[in-house]
């Protein structure tokens, strides 16, 4: 059966076909307590004598990791490649960034609103699609009864929506009476530009949809004058995110999302990971990489707070691989975290980023937030990614606001799924690279070219909460 052992130091190798395909086999023997090796590290110890050749999974592997752990700086330098002269057509807009769509986005301070903004959104496209990339809205239940940090956070998502140069034009909407009301929320966004950005209580007008769709006209007006000029790849945000794995994730599509996140930020441009329990396990080599000791301060701070936000609420903080990991080959959270850290590349990390925080530092980023994959997506997408890489093994169709790239780490799912996949990393366990192709691809999407998400309207946010709702 063919297998594939992925560092030298491994005892275990991943099978490449057959009703395993994903899973692991023992290289040899394997006694109780000893560590189970995969990438190079521990992805934890054996629960019983596992001999040569057996499969290797959660009857048989126990993890290695407990609470809250002390950590040392320990510096790691890698080799980045060379930066290469690249460019695509985005929006240059009047405050100087680059988006890569020209879209309208109606963003909701309030839940109360959602189904006024979807007849927004509806019934301006048939009226004004021709002049903008199009009029979107995002339904979302929060801005009212919200206590304390969980409103912030809520308005430091809807903040990051509104700031976001994907936007040619933005229409907040409100009801009137939330806690999160228009006046509230002004003072969180600071000063705006009245011609990208329009406001709306419709508890103030007699006819709000009729309102809404002259606010729109004017704001897709200014849209249409908006025209695509060559930028160079330097400008690009890029998110970094995966879901639905499977044990292929670690070998194909998120070391192809590293190497394309070193590409970029070797060009001078800026990627971001998140998913912070989808780094227990395998933050120290986060850690390492830090540019200096102060990030790597911010970066402990990161994995530390996210394991407390665990324990205070009674919860495992080492029990994450979801069914579907675990029936796609990975076995504990380690080995889901050194699969899942492959997407950031070798690059140093140069900042650390709270939820609806802005990417302010060229390089690779981290940003806080729970690995849930809508939750993910809006987190980075707040924080102005301009697009995301999202690798998967057993397939989502689940969308960003910004388009979504879809990341197949086999080619079963890129042939079963070609509506939601919209690249396929499988052909490299046939010995294929493909950086090139996806770095092609990359560009193609900042010029322009829909992904799957955006052709099928999928198209998401959830924002997270930690509190209480009154």
């Amino acid at each position: 059966m063919k297998r594939i052992k992925i560092h030298d130091r491994d005892n275990v190798a991943v099978l490449l076909e057959g009703e395993y395909a994903g899973h692991k086999i023992a290289l040899t023997d394997i006694k109780a307590g000893e560590n189970v090796i995969k990438y190079g590290y521990p992805i934890g110890r054996a629960a019983e004598d596992i001999p040569a050749g057996a499969h290797v999974h959660t009857h048989n592997i126990k993890t290695n990791l407990s609470g809250i752990v002390d950590y040392t700086y320990e510096p790691t330098a890698f080799d980045m490649p060379a930066p290469q002269k690249r460019s695509f057509m985005g929006y240059r807009r009047k405050d100087g960034r680059v988006g890569i769509r020209n879209e309208i986005w109606i963003i909701n301070t309030v839940g109360c609103v959602n189904k006024t903004s979807e007849i927004l959104a509806r019934e301006g496209n048939k009226l004004y699609a021709d002049k903008c990339g199009g009029i979107f809205s995002f339904p979302h239940p929060f801005g009212c009864s919200q206590l304390g940090d969980d409103q912030k956070t809520t308005q430091l998502i809807l903040k990051g929506l509104v700031n976001h140069p994907n936007a040619a034009g933005v229409l907040v909407l409100g009801l009137g009476c939330e806690n999160n009301n228009i006046p509230v929320f002004r003072e969180i966004l600071g000063e705006t530009d009245p011609n990208r950005v329009k406001f709306m209580s419709t508890q103030e007008n007699d006819d709000e949809i009729a309102e809404g769709l002259r606010l729109i006209g004017e704001l897709a007006k200014y849209a249409s004058e908006q025209k695509r000029s060559e930028c160079d790849m330097s400008e690009l945000v890029i998110g970094l995110k995966c879901g639905g794995s499977d044990g292929f994730s670690g070998l194909t599509a998120n070391p192809l999302i590293g190497r394309l996140s070193d590409r970029i930020i070797a060009s001078g441009g800026s990627t971001v990971l998140t998913e912070v329990p989808e780094m227990f396990g395998a933050e120290s080599i986060l850690m390492n990489r830090c540019a200096d000791e102060e990030t790597f301060k911010k970066t402990v701070s990161l994995i530390n707070d996210f394991k407390e936000y665990f324990m205070r609420h009674n919860q495992t903080v080492y029990e994450n691989p979801s069914p579907g990991n675990k029936r796609g080959g990975i076995s504990t959270l380690e080995d889901k975290s050194l699969g899942c850290v492959q997407k950031s590349g070798s690059a140093p990390v140069v900042d650390v980023l709270g939820i609806g925080e802005p990417v302010v530092k060229k390089g690779l980023n981290l940003l806080t937030g729970p690995g849930n994959d809508i939750v993910a997506v809006t987190n980075l997408t707040a924080s102005l990614c301009h697009m995301i890489l999202f690798s998967t093994g057993r397939g989502t169709p689940v969308g960003a606001p910004v388009p979504t790239v879809k990341i197949a780490t086999n080619s079963a799912l890129a042939g079963r799924k070609p509506h939601w996949i919209d690249f396929n990393a499988g052909e490299i366990l046939n010995g294929a690279e493909l950086t090139d192709e996806l770095f092609d691809y990359v560009a193609a999407v900042a010029s322009g070219e829909e992904t799957n998400n955006e052709k099928h309207g999928y198209r998401e946010i959830s924002i997270f909460k930690d509190g209480v709702v009154l």
